[in-house]
């Protein structure tokens, strides 16, 4: 790990591995008041791996923004970009939307990016509709299908969303949504063109006007779902949330959603734990497909490539997110130096 730390804004980058070796390096940029060094440094190991599991030659790195009080959001982004220019310019770090960021943010960098990324299909951005596609895609190579399964999601926000839409264009029910004001159930499945609404006029506080009872956020976990969908940050499962986990499968949205304790839990309690690395790898799949493909095309890849590796993991009988390990580091093995190779996929401590 090599920590860049950035001059005209209170942030860093993290490089996985040593960038004067490992070239170029990719990895989105989020702008939170409590990201942390240790935060990004496992998120650009999951960047790692993310491009590693499809192949692509390029090292994981992550940014990270600590707005300072008095400045706008648009002053502090314009710094950012302005610095880290003649890295984009140079090939060295190339970077894009994250947590309190968005595509539009980083479009004076999008020369080389494929045109779909900036399409708005059914209200939701190109990228977060293709992450949401993938982690449907992983969860139901793992099921086989999702007709008639039920789905709780954390975070409805823009991913969210579009996790909602495909679940339902698959034959499942979205049963349970959360934000960070709370999470709500509904037996019969919700209609995912009423959060939607809801969401735009309320905010995260859409889930107080539903008419429905709302619980803790984190109580979203206990429910008894076939599949969970994690949205928020890092190390959500830790050992005492997974001992409460009802549902078969975890399909994260989010990055490093396990801790050491949480996944030994999950794991011994037979709830498959799916890779975050392959789970949310949509956005890099799009971003390296060719500029002539269309939306379709990019969204077919998306389920071909997604789910070929979640099912690769299952018909091999293997716990998937080691199988899906190995076949990052083997990839590693063609082109990275030995001792700049990681040592294991991202997890929080």
């Amino acid at each position: 790990m090599q920590v860049h730390h950035l001059r005209s804004v209170d942030g860093e980058i993290v490089f996985d591995m040593d960038p004067e070796v490992v070239t170029p390096a990719a990895g989105g940029t989020r702008m939170a008041e409590d990201v942390t060094v240790d935060e990004l440094a496992l998120l650009a190991r999951a960047m790692t791996y993310k491009l590693a599991v499809f192949e692509a030659r390029m090292g994981g790195a992550k940014a990270g923004i600590r707005p300072r009080l008095l400045d706008s959001r648009a002053e502090t982004l314009a710094r950012y970009c302005e610095e880290i220019q003649p890295m984009v310019d140079e090939g060295r770090f190339f970077t894009g939307a994250d947590l309190g960021t968005t595509t539009a943010d980083f479009a004076g960098f999008g020369d080389d990016t494929p045109a779909v990324l900036r399409e708005v299909i059914d209200g939701v951005g190109f990228e977060e509709l293709v992450t949401g596609r993938g982690v449907v895609a992983a969860a139901a190579a793992w099921l086989g299908t999702l007709e008639g399964r039920t789905v709780a999601v954390e975070g409805f926000g823009k991913v969210g969303h579009g996790v909602a839409r495909e679940v339902v264009r698959r034959g499942g029910r979205v049963v349970a949504v959360s934000t960070l004001r709370g999470a709500v159930a509904k037996a019969g499945g919700f209609d995912v063109d009423e959060l939607v609404a809801a969401r735009a006029e309320h905010g995260e506080s859409f889930v107080h006007h539903l008419g429905l009872d709302v619980h803790l956020p984190r109580e979203l976990h206990e429910l008894r779902v076939d599949v969970l969908v994690p949205g928020a940050r890092v190390g959500v499962y830790d050992a005492a949330l997974a001992a409460r986990v009802q549902a078969e499968v975890i399909a994260p949205a989010a990055n490093v959603p396990y801790t050491v304790a949480g996944l030994a839990e999950l794991r011994a309690r037979r709830i498959a734990a799916l890779p975050d690395f392959v789970c949310n790898g949509g956005a890099v799949l799009a971003y390296r497909s060719s500029a002539a493909l269309t939306a379709t095309e990019v969204l077919a890849r998306v389920d071909r490539e997604i789910g070929d590796r979640i099912e690769a993991a299952r018909l091999a009988k293997m716990d998937p997110i080691r199988h899906a390990a190995l076949l990052a580091e083997t990839f590693l093995t063609t082109w990275v130096p030995a001792d700049q190779r990681p040592d294991g996929p991202a997890v929080a401590p």
